[in-house]
């Protein structure tokens, strides 16, 4: 099938290419971007690439269910998705505040995007078409496909599958399962075994093998049981072995093993979709979001960091996905080719900048270990970044490429493995402005429960670095990312960080007051108030006042004034 210039969101551009009906409808909470970096164009584009007719609903008005019918009723079904975020992270901040902004919206504009965009666009399809398929997807759906601690309502939610009444959630980046679910569908097969994806039945199956996690109404009971099945799950998951069964309420949430991960092959195919890089011609606003990526390049998926706050992990799988070198090149060169670039691609990187083509050598195969670099990078990792200071150098080559920068944030006891890397990335002179770190705390309590390398790694790298740069006569300064009130975190604790970060010469106006994210273990600490490991007792900040304690003693009172927690908009 011809891939259209965009994704049609009206029926005059259905019409115009000659579709009468879509097979797939595809909602979402951001506006409709035709660019990889954003999901609806990435899973959209791959949908038509495999024969399924796709359109587009961006931002729906979801009070009024008419907004999904202008491309008429898809023949297999409705694929949701808040966005690129959460939406109650796109729509409050850590301190429960209301955003007045949405970089995902034309002019920047909030209000487009309803709290858990999920339930509501889903509960919007269902009025809209009636027993039409239901599929949630993106971020959101991924990290709630499970009983999750929602810190927005303070309290432990059910599978967003059971709150949706949808009829699957894909999870992970998708491509692969919401194929193989739209064939299900044309074929009118079953959907229980999809790789990659979550449904609720009456019962476990008895015709498989199950890991069974502590059910929905057990963990209301007793809140340490949230941490037993997170941990559960996390070695289930990474083991790609049996699926996740979990009670709840007289039904079942099965939770398929994770899709495989997408080969070099497909990666290459994914990327090579004739992507315009632009907002749909339908706005007539800036979609504030675009620009960071208007000229950046995606060289990889995944991360085997294991930090206990992120989502990424989780969402993209541990193992590293890379592109071909060739196709990374060819899609700088089409960027290059295009008139209002200026010489600069902004990024070449991906989730950690510096684990491209990395992988593990362990002849069985990669292992259970949620991080390959805590407590210690383990001895079966390679580290040669020879192959991403390769693609720097033919990138810098390019007729037109006047600068390649890699502004991803860099993993930098991953970076101190190999000698050559540092070096190769000063001399080409691929840091820009402000080379970009996230040590996110000096506290080795702390730093346990986040999984993060020591302080004294911080302090290798940076005298490391700043010796290069000095040769070079580049006297680059480091942004270094900092969580405040993080579970562990103290105010002597943060005083230390105050003093050591000041000490070793680091911007400190670059912090985050922690957010529990759904189905992370940091989320079950702040909840909990234990060490996930051990069950010990760990000081949590979860009073308005004690979070701003934290960041005050970082920021200094000025600045931490300027962003000190009111009550909640409702």
């Amino acid at each position: 099938m011809k891939q259209p210039r965009f994704l049609p969101m009206s029926v005059e551009e259905m019409r115009a290419l000659g579709w009468e009906t879509l097979d797939v409808l595809l909602v979402t909470g951001d506006a409709y971007v035709d660019h990889p970096s954003f999901g609806a164009a990435l899973i959209g584009r791959h949908l038509v690439s495999q024969g399924f007719r796709t359109g587009v609903i961006a931002q729906p008005d979801w009070k009024n269910p008419a907004s999904l019918t202008v491309l008429g009723r898809p023949r297999f079904f409705a694929g949701i998705t808040a966005g690129a975020m959460d939406s109650m992270v796109s729509n409050y901040t850590a301190n429960k505040k209301l955003r007045r902004d949405d970089a995902y919206a034309p002019g920047n504009r909030y209000g487009l995007r309803p709290n858990r965009a999920t339930i509501v666009y889903a509960n919007l399809v269902k009025q809209a078409f009636p027993g039409l398929t239901v599929v949630l997807g993106g971020l959101e759906a991924s990290q709630r496909r499970l009983a999750h601690y929602d810190y927005w309502d303070d309290r432990v939610r059910r599978s967003l599958l059971l709150d949706a009444k949808a009829d699957i959630l894909v999870f992970g980046m998708g491509e692969k399962a919401v194929v193989t679910l739209a064939r299900r569908l044309e074929a009118q097969a079953g959907l229980d075994d999809i790789p990659g994806t979550a449904v609720v039945r009456a019962a476990a199956p008895n015709d498989r093998p199950v890991r069974v996690l502590p059910g929905y109404e057990d963990i209301l009971a007793d809140k340490t049981l949230l941490a037993k099945a997170a941990l559960l799950a996390e070695q289930e998951e990474l083991s790609s072995g049996r699926a996740l069964v979990q009670a709840h309420q007289g039904r079942t949430v099965l939770v398929n093993p994770p899709a495989a991960p997408l080969t070099t092959r497909e990666l290459d195919a994914l990327y090579a979709l004739p992507f315009t890089r632009q907002a749909h011609p339908s706005y007539s606003e800036a979609i504030p979001a675009l620009a960071p990526v208007r000229f950046s390049v995606v060289t990889h998926r995944g991360c085997f960091g294991g930090c206990t706050f992120c989502a990424l992990g989780s969402h993209q799988g541990k193992l590293i996905q890379s592109r071909s070198p060739q196709s990374i090149l060819s899609e700088i060169r089409g960027l290059a080719g295009q008139p209002d670039f200026r010489g600069t691609i902004t990024d070449l990187g991906g989730p950690s900048a510096n684990m491209y083509q990395l992988s593990c050598l362990r002849p069985q195969g990669p292992c259970t270990r949620p991080s390959c670099l805590y407590p210690e990078r383990c001895a079966h990792l390679a580290t040669d970044h020879a192959p991403q200071l390769a693609l720097l150098k033919a990138a810098s080559g390019i007729p037109g490429v006047k600068h390649v920068f890699v502004a991803s944030g860099l993993r930098y006891d991953l970076a101190l493995a190999d000698p050559d890397y540092l070096p190769g990335l000063v001399s080409g002179r691929h840091v820009s402005g402000a080379l970009k770190i996230a040590p996110e705390h000096t506290d080795p309590a702390v730093l346990r429960l986040m999984r993060k390398p020591p302080f004294a790694s911080l302090q290798k790298f940076l005298r490391l670095f700043r010796q290069l740069a000095g040769r070079q006569n580049q006297p680059t300064p480091v942004t270094a990312y900092f969580i405040a009130s993080f579970p562990g975190s103290t105010p002597e604790s943060m005083r230390t960080l105050s003093r050591q970060a000041r000490k070793e010469g680091l911007r400190v106006e670059q912090m985050q007051d922690f957010i529990p994210l759904p189905m992370t273990l940091a989320g079950v600490m702040y909840y909990t108030g234990q060490d996930p490991w051990t069950q010990k007792p760990i000081p949590v900040a979860k009073l308005a006042g004690a979070r701003y304690e934290q960041r005050r003693i970082l920021l200094g009172p000025t600045a931490a004034r300027r962003s000190r927690p009111r009550k909640p908009a409702r």
